[in-house]
């Protein structure tokens, strides 16, 4: 093709679609080759043949910057640029229009395949090499761009110097820059389908700047050794739902600070968070999104590269040694995934190519009103294969144990938040987005396929039926679902004076109507201490004494109920004021007695569940729990059993939300034997003023209860006992 005077201008004014048409090289006659270079700013241009000879210098056809040479040879020749650019500066490099389409028809057609890691392997800014040579390979799925060029320092961030070929199988846009190597920022430059010029991070990235700046990195990962082998294997030979599962949430901005304020790094933290949740006994650390986010206000729930962990903390590979250490201090880690809405920012996915790629046109179906944010069209084929790959990606790549997904129910419900009139019914007229339920069941799916023995966890607030139930049983396959009615019902009961709780006593027992309907997380996470709400301490009643007794005792009815555990930090030590995401944790409190007996008490609660058997295997099934004394509203006073597989090794739970002591407490049983004292929240050294039973009580043969034994236990004010029976 020849280079007409219109090619080049629209070459040189960043308007043309189809470079390959023009640059590289190009056979004018049988064995007459024209090298086409655009370098604007160059001061001469020679090509180098790889065959020998001498160089052959490029004539300069436009002066802003458009060279061709002219060569003979049987063949395709294969050759290097010589540079000379302004400051005696000289470059030696392969010409990138020189080198074919990577990779083939069929395989580039993959990024819309469901379920595929195709998107992560084909997608972004791949380590590559072509003809021998190595370089970078940068690919993005942009199908109505009309142009689409590689931007960033390495070319002066001049749309002109690199731009792409459209594979129309795909609708990617790809280059491959030859020498290019890792670290180099780089966004996408497109000519967008609305004349439009959008400057956008790569969507498939695997690192970023850091935020302010907006630009990906080139990653090029460096092959690693991981030693997590014997953890891993273990992990798939688990299941979960028969585990002591205990959920230590955790936003790492926050959690703790270095000298000046400054953020703690993935290593520092691997040396100081990691083993300080080991010590308390957690069995997993719960990470609010990592997933590089521009706004520290968001909490990393708006985040714009869904692949790339934040560099807030350090680069990936120190993110690869975080998970490491926790995996080998025992501890599993979750990742909050936001596959619910993304932001608007400008160099993000909204409006990607001049089009609503990502999200919906329709702001009725792609517009979140209460996050400001867009929605994902989950019905795109190559937006829900692009979703899918991402939660494969941190469980295979990054080796983590499992993905909480937030805000489930707005993606489940097509008139969330919406008032009559906002929103579109789905084909059969109901308010299900059939799509996005699609999604959450592939995802479940693709994961528990290529990770076994991860878990997924659902933030679910509504009565949406079988989130945790298998797909084939018509459920969404998840693992497990936040239990958000019995975190509300609980803490509304908490926060009574102990004088009128006999009046909302339901508060307490209604979750167990429903408690084995689903696998349950029970939650106190970071969104009850936000907004207004106040400290989970804070929102307890009474003197300062009272305050930390109802909290130590809440703890303790939430660690003897059924349900796996969620924590978020501070809670476990009573932080007193409400979580600050520019701040780290308030650890100075250690130094009372109260806050560091709280922080004993979560450590002997989870103490507690890993070894009591009963406390865990048999969370998700009605047989494993029975109530002893469910109805006694007067003395705001409730207890029960917990069962696991050994029938014989029971626990009791009771627990005491008035300030009045109880002495000869009566209970029925239905076994024999010495119930053992294993936790009393009262105790002296959780700060508690230390009434109890002496370590323990013997079941009495008498009937209570309508159960054939009795234990008559002294209750202390504010406080729950768990005891175990031992024979």
């Amino acid at each position: 093709m020849t280079a007409g005077p219109e090619a080049v201008a629209a070459l040189l004014g960043a308007r043309h679609g189809d470079p390959f048409a023009v640059l590289g090289p190009h056979e004018t006659a049988p064995g007459t080759w024209e090298i086409r270079v655009l370098l604007p700013g160059a001061l001469r241009v020679a090509v180098l043949p790889d065959e020998g000879g001498e160089p052959v210098p490029a004539r300069r056809l436009d002066p802003a910057g458009f060279f061709v040479a002219r060569l003979e040879s049987p063949r395709r020749p294969s050759y290097r640029l010589a540079i000379d650019w302004p400051g005696l500066v000289r470059q030696e490099t392969r010409d990138p229009y020189s080198f074919g389409p990577i990779p083939g028809f069929e395989e580039m057609a993959r990024i819309r395949e469901a379920g595929s890691d195709a998107p992560r392997r084909l997608l972004g800014a791949q380590a590559a090499e072509a003809g021998g040579v190595a370089g970078i390979h940068f690919a993005v799925w942009a199908p109505h761009a009309r142009r689409a060029s590689v931007i960033g320092d390495f070319n002066g961030w001049d749309s002109r110097r690199h731009p792409m070929r459209l594979r129309h199988e795909a609708g990617v846009w790809e280059l491959f820059i030859p020498g290019l190597a890792g670290g180099e920022p780089y966004k996408y430059e497109l000519l967008g389908a609305d004349g439009r010029l959008h400057a956008k991070a790569d969507p498939l990235a695997f690192a970023a700047q850091h935020p302010p700046a907006t630009a990906s990195r080139v990653h090029v990962a460096a092959p690693h050794a991981w030693r997590d082998g014997a953890w891993m294997a273990a992990r798939a030979r688990g299941d979960p739902v028969r585990e002591p599962v205990s959920i230590y949430e955790c936003h790492l901005g926050s959690w703790a600070r270095g000298a000046g304020g400054r953020y703690l790094t993935y290593r520092e933290l691997a040396a100081r968070l990691i083993p300080y949740a080991k010590d308390l006994g957690f069995s997993h650390i719960e990470l609010l999104p990592v997933t590089e986010f521009p706004f520290d206000g968001s909490w990393g729930y708006q985040p714009v590269s869904l692949f790339a962990p934040t560099s807030r903390f350090g680069p990936p590979e120190d993110f690869i040694h975080f998970v490491e250490a926790a995996h080998e201090a025992g501890l599993g880690l979750l990742l909050d995934w936001v596959p619910g809405h993304f932001p608007s920012d400008p160099h993000g996915l909204a409006r990607f190519d001049g089009t609503h790629l990502y999200e919906h046109a329709d702001p009725r179906q792609g517009f979140h009103p209460d996050w400001g944010t867009c929605i994902y069209n989950y019905g795109r084929e190559e937006v829900a294969a692009f979703l899918l790959a991402n939660a494969r990606f941190w469980l295979e790549r990054y080796h983590l144990d499992g993905l909480r997904v937030d805000a489930v129910a707005s993606m489940l419900y097509l008139d969330y938040s919406r008032r009559p009139g906002e929103w579109v019914p789905n084909r059969f007229g109901g308010h299900e987005n059939l799509a996005a339920i699609d999604l959450l069941r592939h995802m479940n799916e693709a994961v528990h396929a290529a990770a076994p023995g991860v878990m997924t966890v659902a933030e679910e607030s509504t009565s949406w039926p079988g989130v945790s139930h298998p797909i084939a049983a018509g459920g969404l396959g998840f693992d497990f679902k936040w239990n958000m009615g019995w975190m509300h019902d609980t803490l509304r009961f908490m926060s009574q004076e102990p004088a009128q709780r006999r009046h909302h006593h339901r508060d307490l027992t209604f979750g167990l109507g429903y408690a084995f309907s689903e696998h349950f997380v029970l939650p106190l996470s970071h969104d009850e201490v936000v907004h207004g709400k106040g400290s989970l301490l804070g929102r307890m009643p009474g003197d300062r004494w009272q305050k930390f007794a109802n909290l130590r005792a809440y703890f303790g009815f939430m660690w003897g109920h059924p349900g796996k555990k969620l924590l978020f930090m501070g809670g476990e030590f009573g932080q007193e004021r409400e979580w600050n995401h520019d701040a780290g944790l308030d650890w100075h409190l250690l130094e009372d007695n109260f806050h560091r007996g709280v922080q004993v008490l979560v450590r002997d609660l989870n103490r507690a569940f890993r070894t009591l058997p009963a406390l865990y295997e048999r969370d998700t099934e009605a047989e494993g729990f029975e109530w002893l004394v469910p109805g006694d509203a007067g003395n705001s006073l409730l207890a029960w059993l917990r069962r696991g597989r050994d029938k014989e090794r029971i626990v009791v739970a009771v627990s005491n939300f008035t300030p009045t002591p109880r002495e000869s407490y009566r209970i029925g049983v239905p076994l024999p034997g010495y119930y053992r004292e294993i936790v009393n929240t009262d105790g002296a050294a959780y700060g508690g003023s230390n009434l109890g039973n002496g370590g323990g009580r013997h079941a009495a043969g008498e009937e209570s209860h309508g159960r054939p034994f009795c234990l008559t236990l002294t209750l202390p004010p504010l406080a729950t006992l768990i005891l175990e029976r031992v024979g």
